[in-house]
């Protein structure tokens, strides 16, 4: 199934107002068996903005998709000079409150998996097991030709070498790492090709635009399908990799459970959402559960 490039969403119904009421959630984890789906809104507080918030990346950058990576020498160069810049930034992220309580959740085993749609790796940071990275992870890079994996640390130390004296000033950083650049500031920036091969590299993460492995996809499915309840953490879910997932669970009668500042396009299959920041919500759902969360 193909990611839809879907850039922005807006409400075609009214929708009802996000609560502070903690309780369904508390609930719902009490129980067992949740399912977590994180989107970007959870890594905010470790300084990694959304796509679609108050202040979100989109209001000033369009980010790349798979057809002009793959189609543009020049997109690739931007590509890889602002990702290489932004991985400087990124790559020192670490776990917040909200990736800690999550981890506590399931040390607890009150989780039935995580799903994310961030590509951060704070989730496993933080110490939760077994997370499914629907998107990838920048950690990694792969060779469109060959297929060879590369780690991501490798790589920065060739642009690092061919590169030397870039050190240009970003406006920001983006979820997906990208830092923001104009043409200018990227120049003659050099991509470095793969060792194997000497084929195009590529991010280990699912542009917009790109198709979602479908055993990946399939995974996803059925941890839904095995979860008591689902819980969404901070995703606008407007995209449909991660939407088919809350009407998969909506369908077959489970719990859909949101905490988002923002309405998002899941709402109308949620049982409640709740509008505070992250943090706050799943350490107050872990204090009522009389658990610990590390690094309070």
């Amino acid at each position: 199934m193909r990611m839809r490039p879907t850039l922005s969403w807006a409400p075609t119904e009214d929708l009802p107002p996000g609560t502070t009421d903690m309780e369904p959630i508390a609930d719902a984890m009490s129980t067992g068996g949740v399912l977590v789906l994180s989107g970007a809104g959870i890594s905010t507080e470790s300084g990694i903005p959304d796509y679609r918030g108050e202040g979100g990346s989109l209001s000033r950058h369009t980010p790349m998709t798979y057809q002009d990576f793959t189609a543009s020498t020049h997109a690739r160069r931007r590509y890889w000079a602002r990702s290489h810049l932004g991985w400087r930034t990124f790559g020192r992220a670490r776990p917040n409150a909200g990736h800690r309580a999550v981890a506590a959740f399931g040390r607890h085993g009150l989780l039935s998996g995580v799903i994310t749609q961030n590509v951060d790796g704070l989730h496993q940071a933080a110490g939760s097991d077994g997370v499914v990275e629907l998107h990838g992870s920048l950690d990694r890079v792969v060779c469109l030709s060959c297929g060879t994996f590369s780690p991501r640390h490798e790589l920065a130390r060739r642009l690092e070498e061919a590169n030397a004296g870039f050190e240009p000033v970003a406006a920001g950083i983006n979820p997906d790492g990208d830092a923001d650049l104009t043409d200018e500031q990227v120049g003659d920036f050099r991509v470095m090709p793969c060792t194997a091969c000497g084929g195009i590299l590529k991010p280990n993460v699912v542009f917009f635009g790109e198709a979602v492995p479908p055993r990946r996809v399939e995974h996803c499915r059925e941890l839904v399908s095995e979860a008591t309840s689902l819980l969404v953490l901070g995703s606008s879910l407007t995209v449909m990799s991660g939407l088919r997932f809350v009407r998969q669970a909506a369908r077959a009668g489970k719990p859909v459970l949101i905490i988002n500042r923002d309405p998002t396009r899941g709402d109308p299959h949620a049982l409640t959402r709740v509008a505070l920041p992250l943090g706050t919500a799943l350490t107050t759902v872990a204090d009522r559960l009389g658990l610990s969360v590390d690094g309070r």
